[in-house]
C-alpha cells in the first residue's frame, strides 16, 4: 500500500504534506506559539532537512507518514528565524526561533557512526492504524547503516506510540519525569526514552 522513500529522492514536492502531518502532532506542543493547525503547518514547512527523511507514499503521491533519521553529523530539522517571525509574529517567532532551536537541532549525548536518533514520527489523520509508522520505521532499520537506534522523549500517555515502538523490537531505556505543574498543566507524567540494537535482535 505505502512506498517507503528518503524525501530528498521522491519525484514531488512533500514539504506541505509532511509540515500538515507536523501540525497534527505537535500543535498541542506548541500552543504558546499558535494552536491553528495551518500556522503552525506555514511556519514550520521550511524546516524539513530532506535527506534526513523517509516518507511512506501512496501511488498517488499522498504522504501517509514520516519520521527523521540523523546520526547527529546533520541536522534532521533547521529552522529560519525570518519564516518563524514572518508566520507567527515578531515576537512569538522571535522565542520560537531561540527556545525550539535547543529542542528541535539536538544532538545525541554521544554521537557514533553506529547510532541515530529517530525524530518527527508523524502519522497523517487520514492514514492513521494503516501501518505507515509501521512501515517507515522497518525501513529505517533494514536499510540504514545503523546498529542501534534511538527514540526519545516520548510521552508515557501516547499509548499508541509506545505500543507500535515496543512492537518493532524498541526497549525502553530511560524515563524523565515532568515538573508537577507542567504534568498537570498538559497531563504527562513522564517522557519515556526507547532504544534497538540490531546485535540484540540477532
Amino acid at each position: 500500500m505505502f512506498t517507503v522513500i528518503r524525501v530528498d529522492r521522491l519525484e514531488f514536492d512533500a514539504r506541505e504534506q509532511m509540515s500538515q502531518i507536523f501540525a497534527e502532532g505537535f500543535t498541542q506542543w506548541l500552543g504558546f506559539f499558535s494552536n491553528d493547525k495551518e500556522i503552525i503547518a506555514r511556519a514550520f514547512a521550511h524546516m524539513f532537512v530532506l535527506n534526513q527523511f523517509y516518507v511512506a507514499v501512496t501511488d498517488d503521491h499522498k504522504v501517509a507518514g514520516m519520521a527523521a533519521c540523523t546520526d547527529s553529523t546533520a541536522h534532521s530539522v533547521k529552522l529560519n528565524p525570518k519564516e518563524l517571525r514572518k508566520h507567527l509574529g515578531l515576537y512569538k517567532g522571535t522565542l520560537a526561533g531561540l527556545f525550539l532551536k535547543k529542542e528541535f537541532e539536538a544532538t545525541l549525548a554521544d554521537p557514533s557512526p553506529v547510532k541515530c536518533s529517530i525524530d518527527f514520527v508523524g502519522t497523517a489523520p487520514e492514514f492513521r492504524g494503516q501501518g505507515a509508522a509501521m512501515v517507515i520505521l522497518r525501513h529505517i532499520i533494514e536499510n540504514t547503516p545503523y546498529e542501534q537506534f534511538l527514540i526519545e522523549e516520548v510521552a508515557d500517555t501516547n499509548i499508541p506510540a509506545m505500543k507500535l515502538y515496543q512492537k518493532l523490537g524498541f526497549q525502553v531505556y530511560s524515563g524523565k519525569p515532568v515538573p508537577l505543574k507542567r504534568a498537570q498543566k498538559i497531563g504527562i507524567n513522564h517522557f519515556i526514552s526507547l532504544k534497538y540494537e540490531k546485535s540484540l535482535k540477532g
